[in-house]
């Protein structure tokens, strides 16, 4: 296998704090949740969870009036379309 050196600039206080959060996740080092991270990276095959933070999701009070609306219709499975083929909803979508 051949081997190369990947020198990587940050900070100590990210090392540290990535460092024991991958051997919290039961790495056996920083280096190898790296080697990970790379691997998935090279086949194209990375997800991450990206949480929304309060400031950037802000309804107008009409929008929250709207969902909330939306979420009775949806508890009380009212002003639903259930389709029953993929034939159906699509002639259901274009007669709309």
């Amino acid at each position: 296998m051949d081997k190369m050196i990947l020198q990587v600039p940050v900070s100590k206080t990210l090392k540290k704090q990535a460092e024991a959060v991958a051997l919290d996740y039961g790495f056996s080092s920083l280096q190898e949740s790296v080697r990970l991270f790379l691997a998935k990276l090279a086949k194209r095959s990375l997800s991450f969870e990206i949480e929304p933070k309060e400031e950037y999701v802000k309804l107008s009070a009409a929008a929250q009036r709207r969902y909330a609306a939306m979420d009775k219709d949806f508890e009380n499975d009212r002003n639903i379309y259930h389709a029953k083929s993929v034939d159906d909803l699509m002639r259901h979508l274009h007669e709309g």
